[in-house]
């Protein structure tokens, strides 16, 4: 069996025919239907059936198929591999990013990789710490960014920046007139906060654990920009971070009123598997994020 035949049956299974599937393969007719029967003998299996009508895949033909894209992949990826070990900045990167950070973060960093390394596209998923620890751990990221602490066997961190958390509130709510405000005086019973699973929503109730009373069951948004726009609407006050506060985010009906000292604040970090193998692709991004303009304190 070589990858060679698996390409020709993968071929006459998307033409449904051995003239065309020889076409594309840039082979003669006679030696594609020759490599396909070399390889139904060697599997002991029919793969296709053979008619006036056209060309079939048989039962066992259609799961050999499916394997064969499956190998096909595989083996494109480690031709990949090579390429990126000669050229580290060459080749997709797979990034993850939680969803308080990716808004506010991607815009400027896709623009300054594409003039640092306008060969290594972002492949970004952007969910919550929990699915990204697992699709890291599991190879299907390259790296992840998000909220520390995190740790795990076998993950690095690299500090990126640090940023205040700040109150939110309708314009006209009593609070927009105050330039600072204590945690213990906020009442929790106004606060609007992100979905059970977002760990921006624990961070919020880890700093301001001195609430005047404790939060509400529910009075939620399922992101740090619906959370916004329900401030907007006078629905209650609600705490963001700092860089979802800058100017291109800012919203004429909600007013930001800064935390008196300590303020609450979060640590971002890059973390990826010890070892992998660009780690220059890595430094690359790193430096690309600590190198844009944003309200943090670089780590």
């Amino acid at each position: 069996m070589t990858l060679t035949e698996l390409r020709y049956v993968v071929a006459v299974a998307e033409t449904r025919h051995f003239g065309q599937a020889a076409e594309r393969c840039f082979v003669s007719q006679p030696s594609l239907s020759a490599s396909v029967k070399n390889l139904e003998e060697e599997l002991g299996v029919t793969l296709f059936e053979r008619g006036k009508r056209g060309v079939f895949l048989t039962e066992a033909g259609e799961q050999i198929v499916a394997q064969a894209r499956r190998t096909l992949e595989e083996a494109e990826r480690v031709k990949t591999v090579a390429r990126q070990g000669r050229d580290p900045l060459k080749g997709v990167l797979r990034l993850g990013i939680i969803h308080t950070i990716a808004p506010y973060l991607l815009p400027d960093l896709v623009g300054a990789l594409r003039r640092s390394a306008p060969e290594m596209p972002l492949d970004v998923e952007e969910n919550t710490t929990a699915t990204l620890d697992r699709m890291l751990k599991s190879g299907e990221l390259d790296a992840i960014i998000l909220a520390l602490p995190y740790e795990g066997p076998g993950i690095e961190t690299v500090p990126l920046y640090e940023e205040i958390f700040r109150v939110v509130a309708p314009a006209k709510h009593a609070l927009a007139r105050r330039k600072t405000v204590a945690v213990e005086e906020l009442d929790a019973g106004e606060l609007l906060l992100l979905p059970v699973g977002h760990c921006f929503r624990d961070q919020v109730l880890d700093a301001c654990h001195e609430f005047s009373r404790p939060p509400e069951a529910g009075r939620q948004g399922n992101s740090l920009e619906t959370l916004r726009s329900m401030v907007a609407s006078g629905l209650g006050i609600s705490v963001l971070p700092a860089t979802a506060l800058t100017p291109r985010h800012a919203n004429a009906l909600v007013k930001t009123v800064e935390f008196s000292s300590p303020c609450p604040v979060r640590r971002v970090a890059l973390a990826s598997r010890r070892g992998f193998h660009r780690p220059a692709a890595l430094e690359k991004l790193v430096g690309a994020i600590r190198g844009l303009q944003l309200p943090v304190k670089r780590l």
